[in-house]
C-alpha cells in the first residue's frame, strides 16, 4: 500500500508542477487592495448602531469585503435578527463604501448571530 502523505506531498511539491513561477508571480498580499478594504473600514466607522451608539466596524458587525474591479460587496451581520435600523444602517454602509470606491456596492446581511465578546464587550 503506497503512503498517502508522501503522494500528497509529490502532488502539492511545487518543484514538479510546470506552473511553478506563475504561482510564484501572484503577490499573496496586494498592499493596494489591503488600503482600499482599511479605506472603506474607516468611512464604515460613521454608521452608528443607533440602539447601542457604537460604529459597524467598532461592533464587529462586518464579516468580509470584497472588492471587485466593477462591483463589490459587503457581508454584515446585524446585533439582534429583527433590528428596526437594518435598513438605515445597510443604506448608509452602502453610502460609504460607494464613496470610498466609486461603483456599485451591495450589501448583503448573514444569519450569522451577533456575540458581544466579538466586539470586545462584557456585560
Amino acid at each position: 500500500m503506497s503512503d498517502p502523505i508522501a503522494a500528497l506531498a509529490a502532488a502539492t511539491d511545487s518543484t514538479s508542477t510546470p506552473d511553478a513561477p506563475a504561482a510564484e508571480a501572484t503577490p499573496a498580499f496586494d498592499p493596494t487592495r489591503r488600503a482600499t478594504e482599511l479605506a472603506i473600514l474607516d468611512a464604515l466607522r460613521s454608521v452608528v448602531d443607533p440602539e447601542l451608539g457604537m460604529d459597524v466596524v467598532e461592533l464587529a458587525l462586518i464579516r468580509q469585503i470584497i472588492i471587485g474591479s466593477e462591483s463589490s460587496e459587503i457581508k454584515m451581520i446585524l446585533t439582534t435578527p429583527f433590528c428596526p435600523y437594518a435598513g438605515s444602517m445597510v443604506q448608509q454602509i452602502k453610502d460609504q463604501a460607494e464613496s470610498v470606491l466609486e461603483h456599485p456596492v451591495k450589501v448583503t446581511l448573514l444569519a450569522e448571530r451577533w456575540d458581544p465578546r466579538d466586539a470586545g464587550l462584557t456585560w
